[in-house]
């Protein structure tokens, strides 16, 4: 059996090989037992788990599912193009068709390129830039400041440890906190009231999010997203008007699992009422409110 190494490409067993992983490292345990630490392929979670409950992907089977969200990712430009009526590939990568300037930030390089691919292929306003989950609290300020966006986009991977349990337990999160005070950097610096957040990846802490000052967030349902689920909320608001108030009605049909796991700010937090991160939570019909 070929031994498991970074950057081979994986499923767990336990799981049925549901997803597949990037090895982003391999760790000791106490136990001398080999522990992956994974990175979804085409999903934004990441996760840990024993050497011996991982299986070597075959090729065909990575590169379709690499197809697949190709194939996505085209019929969407393809549905813009429609909707745009812009026919030449040429004219939208050199014009700068829409206002609203996008700062996406995201946690993981391969996701940044294919985000700056489809930003360019249909003439929006976007910087990309790729810096890990834990630095991005460091780099957003500055940023900011010399970019002006009108959208800031903070992602990349995330998960639960303890999966279905400990919802407002921030420590339960694998980067939540990282994006969280980011968000926090990013209300503190930018002089910009009207600054458009998106901010988490799969399985986030959408409520501490919330409270940190995101207008858009993942994951309320604490369930996965799609790679193109953040690039489609900053595309939506980048083409439309300022006077119009988006709804997560205007734009759920296009995500992979609508509001269950994309949902925006549904009320004002005051900052002066000192909410703190380690408040409880219950689960309502559709959301987890706040008490």
């Amino acid at each position: 059996m070929k031994k498991i190494k970074k950057g081979d490409i994986v499923g767990r067993l336990s799981y049925g090989k549901d997803i597949l992983f990037i090895v982003e490292r391999i760790i000791k345990t106490k136990e001398n037992h080999d522990l992956a630490i994974l990175k979804g392929l085409t999903i934004r979670i990441q996760a840990d788990s024993p050497i011996d409950d991982l299986e070597l992907i075959e090729p065909k089977a990575i590169e379709q599912d690499m197809r697949n969200q190709d194939a996505k990712v085209i019929k969407r430009i393809k549905k813009q193009e429609k909707l745009l009526k812009i026919n030449s590939y040429p004219f939208r990568e050199k014009i700068i068709i829409y206002t609203g300037r996008i700062l996406h930030i995201d946690g993981d390089k391969r996701y940044s390129e294919k985000s700056r691919k489809y930003y360019r292929k249909l003439g929006l306003n976007a910087i990309v830039k790729s810096v890990p989950e834990r630095k991005q609290p460091i780099y957003v300020g500055s940023f900011l400041q010399r970019y002006n966006p009108d959208i800031l986009v903070l992602t990349g991977h995330d998960g639960m440890i303890k999966k279905g349990t400990q919802f407002n337990n921030l420590y339960n999160y694998r980067n939540s906190r990282y994006f969280i005070k980011s968000v926090e950097e990013a209300r503190k610096t930018s002089y910009k009231k009207d600054l458009v957040i998106f901010a988490g990846a799969c399985q986030s802490y959408y409520e501490g999010l919330m409270v940190a000052g995101a207008n858009f967030a993942s994951s309320p349902a604490r369930i996965l997203i799609d790679f193109m689920d953040p690039l489609i909320v900053a595309e939506k608001v980048a083409t439309t008007k300022e006077e119009k108030f988006i709804t997560i009605q205007d734009i759920e049909e296009e995500l992979r699992d609508g509001s269950r796991g994309v949902n925006r700010n549904w009320c004002t937090w005051q900052k002066e009422s000192n909410v703190n991160l380690n408040t409880s939570f219950i689960l309502s019909k559709n959301s987890y409110v706040l008490i």
